[in-house]
């Protein structure tokens, strides 16, 4: 921009320019989460009879402001647009597992990630290999 304006090339159209295309990337940018979260297939975290645990399902269909999402772990729920946000757990998450599906949640850390498999390395030092369907967030 400096060098423009000593060659005499540079005007504020340009300086417009640049806010209108950064404000059109920012405007897609932020609409692309909300629109993850509302198409049929997508895998997205579900706030699991609204109790604060966000577990991870499949967008099964969608009605007016409503989504039934068939969560990982095989149970089906109905929900508002507002209980669902995309699937972002990534390795290094901190989530909570059932801990060979014995029915006790315990804190860790995602380990590894590859489809519905997912490696836990618990606070404790366990070490477990399961399904995606055995945990959840906050």
């Amino acid at each position: 921009m400096l060098r423009e304006l000593r060659r005499g090339s540079y005007s504020q159209g340009d300086e417009m320019k640049k806010y209108v295309i950064l404000a059109a990337a920012v405007f897609i940018a932020a609409g692309s989460a909300t629109a993850h979260a509302q198409t049929v297939g997508d895998w997205v975290l579900g706030n699991y009879k609204g109790a604060g645990y966000w577990f991870p399902g499949v967008i099964e269909s969608l009605q007016g402001g409503d989504i039934t999402i068939r969560y990982d772990d095989g149970d089906r729920e109905t929900v508002a647009i507002s209980d669902v946000r995309p699937y972002d757990w990534a390795i290094g998450d901190r989530v909570e597992c059932n801990f060979q599906g014995q029915g006790t949640w315990y804190p860790g850390r995602i380990a590894s990630l590859a489809g519905e498999r997912i490696g836990i390395a618990y606070d404790d030092g366990d070490k477990e290999t399961t399904k995606t369907g055995r945990c959840r967030s906050r």
